[in-house]
């Protein structure tokens, strides 16, 4: 996929400082290969192949979202990400710092306390993420003179091959192994604070570490080492100053999105989110209700024994996506984002949950999509927390930063 093939020259201006690698600068938001379009009047279209067949059709543009973010239809949440809805990819701007002690750091930025750098870098608004600053899981840099972002600490080892061993049928969760594909040290955490940047905290992902330009730059064609970078990228290319992510499908209220899957805090969690395991993230303020004052994160719901099969509309959970070998993902559901409600923060706390045997046998068992059914299920008895009881955390924290709203 040739990035920016689609783009006109007016959407993209390239930003040079002093010193500092060039980026590019997407100064309007950008959808590429959106797929096949509906029939003329229609108001809903295809899906596009990378979220197939777990959703058949989706909103055809115009769409109201167009009128109002609130409202129904596709929205790039994301503004700095250019999409490709076909591949289920983002292209962000590549960000190249430094270590005080010298290693190169390559990093993304999603998403920000303060609402105009949100706004300026065309990142994600997040006000929940000022509540992890505490102990570890928030890391320090600053900006030198001449642009360049250098960080206090936190390094990652990105040469382990990643891996995840599926349990024996039926039972395909809990995996026999899993090995994450990098690994933070313990001073490392994606959120960082800015000594000089009006305090505000930033969520920047490492996707490769102590690796030249030179080197990475051989996998701008897609030809990706991942002894060297993060294992969700497509592409990295120093020389543009992008880097192509794969995105995971969701949902939040009903509605099916696309996020990014970076880190969590247990190791099996980020085998299986194909994520680098942080456990500097174990510091986040944890179980508190999601508004609280205090909490740093948001809930994210994950089946264990969701139907199975891909060619089953209603799949969804640990098993499926286990059995499938991992080509299609869990299809977890996601509390508030951007548009929809005010609490978003790109980390979550997740609620393991599992249908209970009643409810499988009355044939209650289905796809669910929304954080308030499944609670309202919660109360009937009929969905579990894996540790038994109502749904609720169990410890396990990811940073899935969100990009794009499909409907």
């Amino acid at each position: 996929m040739k990035s920016f093939l689609c783009l006109g020259a007016g959407q993209i201006a390239v930003l040079c400082l002093a010193g500092a690698t060039c980026l590019p600068a997407i100064t309007s938001a950008a959808v590429i290969n959106r797929g096949e379009e509906g029939p003329p009047l229609s108001e809903i279209r295809p899906a596009p192949k990378s979220i197939y067949p777990d959703q058949a059709v989706i909103t055809a543009q115009p769409s109201p979202s167009e009128v109002d973010p609130s409202f129904l239809g596709p929205v790039l949440l994301m503004k700095s990400a250019v999409v490709d809805l076909e591949a289920g990819t983002a292209t962000l701007p590549l960000r190249k710092g430094r270590l005080k002690s010298g290693e190169l750091v390559w990093s993304i930025m999603t998403d920000t306390t303060d609402p105009s750098l949100a706004n300026l870098h065309g990142v994600d608004f997040s006000p929940k993420l000022a509540y992890a600053l505490t102990g570890k899981a928030v890391r320090h840099a600053s900006i030198a003179k001449d642009g360049t972002i250098v960080f206090d600490s936190g390094k990652v080892d990105f040469s382990p091959k990643h891996s995840v061993t599926p349990g024996a049928a039926p039972n395909f969760f809990p995996p026999k192994a899993a090995q994450p594909g990098s690994i933070g040290d313990a001073e490392y955490s994606p959120l960082v604070e800015f000594e000089n940047g009006e305090n505000a905290i930033f969520n920047m992902p490492m996707v490769a570490f102590n690796v030249s330009a030179y080197d990475l730059n051989k996998m701008c064609d897609g030809s990706v080492n991942y002894s060297k970078v993060q294992d969700k990228v497509v592409k990295i290319c120093p020389r543009d100053g992008t880097v192509t992510l794969k995105m995971t499908l969701g949902y939040t209220f009903g509605k099916p999105i696309f996020y990014l899957s970076t880190e969590a805090n247990d190791e099996t969690v980020a085998a299986l989110e194909g994520a680098t395991y942080t456990p500097a993230l174990k510091d986040v303020p944890f179980a508190l209700e999601d508004a609280s004052p205090g909490e740093a994160a948001e809930r994210l719901y994950t089946f264990v024994n969701g139907p199975t099969g891909i060619d089953n509309p209603f799949r969804q959970g640990l098993d499926s996506a286990l059995s499938d070998k991992g080509t299609h993902g869990p299809l977890n559901v996601l509390g508030g984002i951007p548009t929809i409600n005010l609490d978003y923060s790109p980390l979550w706390r997740l609620f393991p949950v599992k249908w209970t045997d009643d409810a499988i046998a009355k044939g209650y068992r289905t796809k669910m999509t929304d954080a308030i059914a499944i609670e309202d299920a919660g109360e009937r008895g009929i969905i579990e927390s894996i540790t038994g009881g109502k749904p609720k955390p169990v410890g396990f924290i990811v940073n899935c930063p969100v990009v794009y709203r499909i409907n």
